[in-house]
């Protein structure tokens, strides 16, 4: 609100008096038009370049029960969920995860309550299990009973998603620039954490890597985590996914392809569910490496290898210098995000490792907007669902390159309004309370000019 004075006339004398205050509604201007992403890092090799697009076609494969879909999935392809604003980002406009529930080989699925035909794609976890055990778990959304070639002897149901309380989403992780990330040092993301002390701990923000402890007695790690000693596996930081919970992009391959469509292969050897016994049986592990194949050499690799050398290779979305608002209100955002204090969790810039095998990867700048620690963010985000050493209210830094052009917000997809998700980081013990009393205490226009700047990403 802008309030504003007038001269009013009275007996000949001019008096200033205060009118009606005026509405000034601050607005995220929306997703930006044109392809920013999608396309592969420069400086690959031919070979690499050829991995690349042998990458792309088969994370755009739609898998059938023949090939191993199932018994329980989110949806029949990687590309569905991870399809904008171009192969590898996250929610679609059109949600293919509906489109598949109502198409024509959709077999005995149904709608959820949840779900709506303009998205998001989604992931459910149920929070208690039905004797009120903690769960956190996966519960796919679908099912192959009743599809083309699944006997009738298949009777798994769909999970019960009546009970709201007990159920949280999740929405899928652009993964652009996933190799560049691969590629940043731990000691750098360890480095980070301890610069801007005195800032960090005036706002009271702390962060810690989401690391799987094995007695590990690093000294830049026992400076952050302390002198524990927990059966883990090899102490080094993960940094993929809502909770950082996977360290590379090859195990994130490899669960996603077990847990999302439920294809097993040589990391997730067996099947989720093994009740639904097909007519003819397929091979497990559904995906494994092939026999040579001369004519077709990329052909012996898995896909899951051949996924995560696509997300290796995927080049990072690319930030526009005037869009929205021009560059002097992208520029005056920019500075107001470091003013306000965004940049103590969305690190702008970090570097991958100089000596790093792929040399287009090699001491490249990766400019995420993301310090990949996990932090608390209070119970307004809390899902109640621990991974590794993140708890129920602690999520990873959300890379924000690629903001410009992302249609949902947040792990669950609850908005579609940049400004209401910034909003939503303020609620009881969250880390970033004081960043958000700082933005809320801005002018109305300098808002506008960070919203700006967020969606120039």
């Amino acid at each position: 609100m802008l309030t504003t004075w007038k001269m009013v006339g009275v007996g000949g004398l001019c008096l200033l008096v205060l009118s009606k205050p005026v509405s000034s509604k601050v607005r995220d201007p929306g997703p930006r038009s044109g392809a920013s992403a999608g396309g592969p890092i420069p400086g690959l090799t031919p070979d690499q370049l050829n991995l690349f697009n042998e990458g792309a076609r088969r994370f755009a494969e739609i898998d059938s029960v023949a090939d191993g879909l199932g018994p329980r999935m989110n949806l029949n392809s990687c590309s569905g969920c991870h399809a904008f604003p171009a192969i590898g980002g996250s929610s679609p406009k059109v949600n293919q995860q509906y489109q598949f529930a109502t198409g024509p080989n959709h077999g005995n699925n149904g709608v959820p309550p949840f779900m709506t035909a303009s998205g998001p794609t989604r992931e459910v976890r149920f929070k208690k299990t039905d004797k009120g055990a903690p769960d956190g778990g996966v519960h796919d959304i679908f099912t192959i009973a009743g599809m083309n070639g699944v006997p009738s002897s298949c009777k798994i149901t769909q999970p019960d998603f009546s009970d709201k309380k007990n159920i949280i989403f999740r929405i899928p992780t652009p993964v652009f620039g996933g190799g560049l990330v691969e590629q940043i040092r731990d000691s750098d993301i360890l480095a980070n954490l301890q610069r801007q002390n005195p800032a960090k701990n005036q706002m009271q923000i702390k962060g810690k890597p989401n690391v799987v402890l094995s007695g590990n007695t690093r000294t830049e790690q026992k400076k952050v985590l302390g002198d524990t000693n927990n059966n883990g596996n090899d102490g080094t930081i993960a940094r993929f996914g809502w909770k950082a919970q996977n360290k590379s992009l090859l195990i994130f391959a490899g669960e996603a392809y077990n847990v999302e469509m439920g294809i097993s292969n040589e990391l997730f050897e067996t099947e989720r569910e093994e009740s639904c016994i097909l007519a003819t049986p397929v091979v497990t592990p559904n995906d494994g490496t092939n026999r040579p194949d001369a004519s077709k050499p990329l052909a012996i690799l898995s896909d899951i290898e051949v996924f995560s050398a696509f997300m290796r290779f995927l080049a990072p979305p690319e930030a526009s210098a005037t869009e929205p608002g021009g560059g002097l209100s992208i520029n005056k955002g920019r500075a107001l995000f470091s003013q306000v204090g965004c940049n103590l969790c969305h690190t702008p810039s970090l570097t991958t490792d100089p000596h790093s095998r792929i040399a287009a990867l090699a001491g490249k700048p990766v400019n995420l907007f993301s310090d990949l620690a996990i932090h608390r963010m209070g119970d307004n985000l809390e899902d109640g669902i621990s991974q590794g050493q993140a708890e129920g209210d602690e999520f990873r830094t959300a890379p924000l390159w690629g903001l410009g052009q992302r249609l949902f917000f947040l792990h669950d997809g609850r908005t579609t309004d940049l400004a209401e998700a910034i909003k939503e980081h303020k609620g009881s013990k969250s880390e970033a309370n004081d960043v958000i009393r700082q933005y809320e205490h801005l002018r109305d226009e300098d808002k506008q000019h960070l919203l700006n700047f967020l969606r120039s990403l």
